[in-house]
């Protein structure tokens, strides 16, 4: 049984080709999103598969994080931001009246570019969301932080110091403890913003191979800067520049055999 309220329901966008409209997570159409009188996205209707990976990649400042905070209405936190068009969770408009955002949230978890543990156990972060439901049976948390952190390859390195400060763990341990704890409330998408941008080579290669197994339970969303880490880990990719999505495909065709010039000219290095 879900512990969220559904959204209500609305249309729906074009498929990726070969996925059915009803294998989508997310979508939107003709979303613009404004900073005052600052244009940031531009007509942007993009449909991301369930189940996989999606990547999207381009310039700094061409809109990917505001497109990945859309998503969990992260850009409500921003009084001068004003968004039109539509987003969809399983073809319910996550913009339209009514919707509740903690219920959202839940549903969409999402992680930041830096890692962020609370100044508490370990235990205690991965919990903590759990609780906030009014969960407070300890069978039921310790089986919880169990599953997440066997899920965020964290659990073996961790099992015996449950009780120690979060903030004692290394960079990398750090960044799959904030996945744990958002994975431990079981959302249906998991948005990255950037996700190893602060981590050793080492740390790096640990985190995409966690992306590739958490897809067989969640729809993962990644923002990235690196066009090698897109290609290794994604199923999809899509290249915004300048707040316009330029082109969206299957990843190794994205990267194989562009269908746009610009595509080509930033992958090359050659924009930026």
């Amino acid at each position: 049984m879900s512990l969220v309220p559904p959204l209500s329901s609305n249309g729906a966008t074009a498929a990726p080709a070969g996925v059915s409209p009803s294998a989508l997570a997310l979508e939107t159409e003709h979303l613009r999103v404004r900073y005052g009188s600052r244009l940031v996205l531009d007509d942007i209707s993009l449909p991301i598969a369930k189940g996989q990976i999606t990547a999207l990649i381009g310039p700094s400042g061409c809109g990917k994080s505001t497109l990945l905070r859309c998503f969990n209405r992260m850009n409500d936190l921003s009084d001068d931001c004003q968004i039109s068009g539509a987003v969809r969770l399983q073809g319910q408009d996550i913009y339209a009246a009514g919707q509740e955002v903690v219920a959202l949230r839940r549903r969409v978890g999402m992680v930041f570019q830096r890692s962020n543990p609370f100044p508490k156990s370990i235990y205690d972060n991965v919990v903590y969301g759990l609780r906030l439901l009014g969960i407070s049976e300890r069978r039921l948390l310790d089986d919880a932080a169990e599953r997440a952190l066997r899920a965020a390859a964290l659990w073996h390195e961790v099992k015996d110091r449950l009780r120690e400060n979060a903030l004692k763990l290394s960079t990398g341990q750090q960044q799959r403890l904030v996945i744990a704890r958002a994975i431990a409330i079981e959302p249906e998408v998991l948005l990255l913003d950037e996700p190893t941008s602060a981590l050793d080579p080492i740390s790096t290669l640990t985190i995409e191979e966690l992306m590739i197994s958490l897809k067989a339970h969640f729809t993962l969303v990644l923002v990235t800067h690196n066009m090698q880490q897109a290609a290794r880990v994604s199923d999809y990719t899509a290249f915004l520049h300048q707040g316009k999505l330029v082109e969206y495909a299957v990843t190794d065709r994205l990267f194989t055999a562009t269908a746009q010039r610009k595509t080509e000219e930033y992958i090359t290095g050659r924009l930026r």
